[in-house]
């Protein structure tokens, strides 16, 4: 039976998902605070997993993050907040955790993300391929990017590029995602430049930035299996300064 600790401020919100565990069989132990879950987790042989909320009074969830995984690097913690972006969870996967809830969410979302991260052989850091970061192998609201096409197709005129994500359920589904013409010009153009970083492989880490924050804000695999990018948002705009200034 594997032992979790919850570490949440909010009183209710523990014992929910305390119960929801515990009711799927889990030995479940809880927390109110940063301190007291450094305290609890100890030299971290003690618990399989640890579900904390990213922002607390005092020690916030990632400070006590960085903590855990300096005292134990292959311990398994998923961060769960309401009011993170798929930013602040890239942010914590590169410190070691291994998902990143979204609230609210519901009880499947719950336990299929504690199963998909209890399966899990090392926690999932964000990675890099070349010099353009990938979300490959990250777990997001218990959605896990297992793997990604190297090469674009492109017909009529967008650039795809099809994913495979492992649901909470233990399902592999394919996820298509397309860049349009236009939005391509755009990004060029914010770019300041007519080519981009490792021009392919660019294209194709955007598709997966723009698929990962669907995973985030809907906790579920895009409506037949397609996205189409036809905005250049906020956020894929902050993604491509970080890059290009890199």
């Amino acid at each position: 039976m594997a032992k979790i600790l919850v570490v949440d401020d909010e009183h209710n919100i523990r014992m929910m998902i305390r119960m929801a565990l515990q009711a799927a069989g889990y030995d479940v132990e809880t927390a109110a605070d940063g301190l007291e879950a450094l305290d609890r987790f100890g030299t971290g042989d003690t618990f399989d997993l640890v579900l904390m909320d990213q922002r607390m009074p005092g020690l916030d969830g990632i400070n006590v993050l960085k903590q855990m995984s300096e005292t134990d690097p292959s311990a398994k913690v998923i961060m769960i907040t309401a009011f993170g972006t798929i930013d602040l969870a890239v942010e914590a996967m590169k410190i070691g955790a291994v998902d990143f809830l979204r609230k609210p969410f519901t009880t499947d979302t719950l336990r299929g993300a504690v199963a998909s991260a209890l399966a899990q052989q090392a926690p999932a850091l964000a990675s890099k391929i070349g010099t353009v970061p990938s979300f490959a192998l990250t777990t997001i609201n218990g959605f896990r990017l297992e793997s990604t096409q190297t090469a674009g197709s492109q017909e009529p005129g967008d650039t795809t590029f099809e994913f495979s994500v492992r649901t909470p359920s233990n399902q592999t589904e394919r996820c298509a995602v397309a860049i349009s013409p236009e939005i391509a010009g755009l990004v060029r153009a914010h770019a300041r430049q007519d080519g981009v970083p490792e021009e392919g492989r660019f294209w194709q880490a955007l598709c997966e930035e723009v698929l990962a924050n669907y995973l985030y804000q809907h906790a579920s695999v895009p409506t037949e299996h397609e996205l189409r990018i036809d905005e250049f948002t906020s956020g894929m705009k902050r993604w491509v300064d970080a890059l290009v200034s890199a």
